[in-house]
């Protein structure tokens, strides 16, 4: 049960996620879901069903681009890279999330004698 509740708060933010790993500057598929599983180390990993739609969907409304390059084992790899589109949602998206972590927050530290 704990593991479907991580990957249904983890649909909700991926977009959130995918486009703060690319902040930095451009990572291909591996280098995106490496980066947020080393990141929240190890407490979330996100798997290639739920990631290249995610980014195939952020390419269509324009937040991210991509072409191709060599990866660090030189391998041909499509690299994504973050767009002002991209920066413009990713900055909405954090103060969104960071306005439902303090509206929870509240909650959980409410007086439970208060209700």
């Amino acid at each position: 049960m704990a593991e479907k509740r991580k990957a249904d708060l983890l649909q909700g933010t991926l977009d959130m996620l995918i486009l703060k790993s690319l902040l930095e500057g451009p990572r291909h598929g591996y280098g995106v879901a490496k980066w947020i599983q080393v990141t929240t180390k190890q407490a979330l990993q996100v798997e290639e069903g739920s990631l290249y739609p995610a980014l195939h969907r952020m390419q269509k409304r324009g937040w991210i681009k991509s072409e191709w390059g060599l990866s660090e084992s030189n391998r041909r790899a499509k690299y994504y890279q973050l767009t002002a589109a991209g920066r413009t949602q990713l900055k909405s998206e954090v103060q969104a999330w960071s306005h439902l972590v303090d509206a929870i927050s509240l909650v959980l530290n409410s007086n439970l004698a208060e209700a």
